[in-house]
């Protein structure tokens, strides 16, 4: 009886990590399926979008009057690591829209995560992850500049772009920052959705997420390109772009976890 269970199990779960053969072009329909999600009730969305601004700002307010500016870019681009975390509100939405279950202000600001308290297991893991990468991107810094002290955000662009030492920690720190930002993608991309969506645990849903990543690389690859273009672009506005572009890519990143894990 026992071995007829654990088989039934894994046979459930096998076809959960196969590959799904999805297209690159996938990903641009999962956007366009978010945007959709995004234009139902926008209310909702945009309320989600300005309360990550107000969060990002009050961050980077605190940071300057802490004397962190020098970690600044490091954090922005760490915004990507528990970017995932922050989106619940806007999974939950998309959740809610697919299955046609009721839709309010209450559903979306307290999300009920069917895995209970494994989300902040993950949740740590990634904010952990986050300090890591602000850690090794001040050892960065000193490792090609020793004990110089930080230039001031108004000269780091020359000091980076016009000299031969700030190139080169520009593309290592680049590389050490996309070896963070590619393991915090794998492990989280459909983690957070499938511990909002299913009865599991931590590891199995990062363990997951990371077999999906791998098993399905063009379209996924694809679609971190697209998260980081975009998220680029909301930094070039100043911020002001989170809120439309984080719900946006919240819903279109559930479109992605239900195309890849659930279907």
């Amino acid at each position: 009886m026992t071995n007829d269970i654990q088989a039934n199990d894994l046979e459930a779960f096998v076809p959960t990590i196969r590959d799904r053969e999805l297209p690159p072009a996938e990903a641009f329909r999962w956007l366009g399926a978010g945007w959709r999600d995004f234009c139902s009730r926008p209310g909702l969305s945009l309320l989600h979008g300005v309360g990550v601004l107000a969060l990002s700002m009050l961050t980077v307010a605190v940071m300057f009057a802490a004397g962190w500016d020098h970690i600044l870019f490091p954090a922005l681009s760490g915004f990507m690591i528990v970017g995932p975390l922050i989106a619940l509100g806007t999974y939950e939405k998309s959740r809610r829209l697919a299955e046609g279950e009721p839709l309010s202000l209450r559903h979306v600001l307290f999300v009920p995560v069917r895995s209970g308290g494994q989300i902040f297991f993950v949740g740590l893991i990634l904010a952990l992850l986050m300090v890591f990468w602000m850690r090794s991107a001040v050892l960065v810094y000193a490792l090609f500049f020793g004990l110089r002290p930080f230039p001031g955000l108004d000269q780091i662009a020359p000091m980076l772009f016009t000299t031969p030492i700030g190139g080169a920690m520009l593309i290592t720190g680049t590389v050490i920052g996309g070896i963070f930002a590619a393991f915090s993608f794998a492990i989280s991309v459909f983690a957070i959705p499938m511990l909002l969506d299913r009865r599991t645990d931590a590891l199995t849903a990062m363990g997951t997420s990371m077999a999906l990543v791998w098993n399905n690389l063009p379209v996924m690859l694809t679609w971190g390109g697209i998260l980081l273009a975009w998220f680029l672009l909301a930094v070039a506005t100043g911020l002001l772009g989170l809120v439309l572009i984080f719900p946006l890519l919240g819903h279109a990143t559930w479109h992605a976890y239900a195309a890849v894990a659930r279907s």
